[in-house]
């Protein structure tokens, strides 16, 4: 796919970070858009940026909640509907979250659903609109993993969840390499590798986890910030006298510095995308670091997990 131009893409997790910055430059390059997000507001903020940017191009914004197929294919009859079309030529599985780092001491709740929207969003977006991708001329499905797909650690930091998400987006993405091949060869495929990109991840992580039955974001419980806090202590953070007001104040400071702080700009990891995309690359590393994880791992597999790499490495690279 060389170009954009009059293709019909759909985004999830359209309302911030690398999928705000993907609906944006596809708009430019002529693509219509159809974007979903779970938080509303932030998807309305994507709507006016790229209505003003792009006046000229069909996009469209749906709540949608990835995780619950039931919501997806409503999602994908809506696209339908308001694009009048029967096919799509690209889907970007953007959506994820963080969250459940730990199996042993994270609630089942929240491991569930940090790797429900991370997996079950891919497989049940893909199922909603691979129908619509093959009856096109030309497509492409596009799979947001992670360096955590490859590399299932935060440095020693438990990441359980979302690690083994992005490892089974990761696998779903290469089998469809052969499947394409074979039954669609129209149909290209390209997993998305991530290092550190400046988004709001962290922070709509803690939203959405909160999120009450009426979609409303609420602080997290005393009882739950208690067991945050014993989890920072073990890390070997000086928190122990901290309030727990004082710790939820840290967390918001450490989400804004992912944000602000990082090596890379949402929009110029959208950049890459887009540009890996028409190239057909089907394996796609954003970042420095993420190519720079992506040897080292495979130079030391055996050495990977040991609690000394992450920060031997660190040093390679600063070198």
């Amino acid at each position: 796919m060389e170009n954009f131009n009059n293709k019909i893409a759909v985004v999830t997790g359209g309302g911030t970070g690398m999928g705000r910055e993907l609906v944006r430059q596809l708009a430019k390059e002529g693509c219509h858009v159809a974007m979903c997000d779970v938080i509303e507001d932030n998807m309305l903020e994507t709507y006016e940026i790229v209505s003003k940017e792009s006046p000229n191009i069909t996009i469209t914004k749906h709540v949608c909640d990835v995780s619950n197929e039931e919501q997806v294919n409503r999602f994908r009859d809506q696209v339908l509907s308001e694009h009048k079309t029967e096919t799509i030529n690209l889907l970007f599985n953007n959506a994820g979250i963080g969250g459940g780092g730990s199996f042993v001491d994270s609630s089942r709740e929240e491991w569930e659903r940090c790797f429900a929207v991370c997996w079950y969003g891919v497989y049940y977006c893909s199922r909603a609109f691979m129908p619509l991708i093959v009856a096109s001329s030309e497509g492409h499905l596009i799979n947001t993993s992670s360096v955590n797909g490859f590399w299932a650690s935060l440095g020693g930091t438990p990441h359980t969840a979302y690690s083994a998400a992005k490892f089974a987006v990761k696998g779903f993405s290469e089998a469809l390499l052969d499947d394409f091949r074979i039954n669609a060869p129209h149909v290209g495929v390209s997993v998305v590798m991530p290092g550190h990109i400046g988004t709001s991840i962290a922070i709509n992580t803690g939203k959405i986890i909160t999120m009450n039955a009426s979609g409303a974001s609420a602080e997290r419980t005393d009882e739950e910030m208690q067991k945050v806090k014993e989890n920072m202590i073990k890390l070997g953070a000086p928190v122990h006298n901290q309030s727990l007001d004082q710790i939820r104040e840290i967390i918001k400071e450490r989400a804004n510095s992912f944000k602000e702080e990082a090596p890379m700009t949402a929009g110029e990891a959208a950049t890459v995308i887009l540009d890996g995309v028409k190239e057909n690359k089907w394996r796609i590393l954003v970042g420095e670091d993420a190519k720079a994880l992506d040897k080292w791992v495979r130079e030391s597999p055996e050495d990977a997990y040991n609690i000394s790499f992450n920060l031997e490495k660190r040093n390679e690279n600063d070198n």
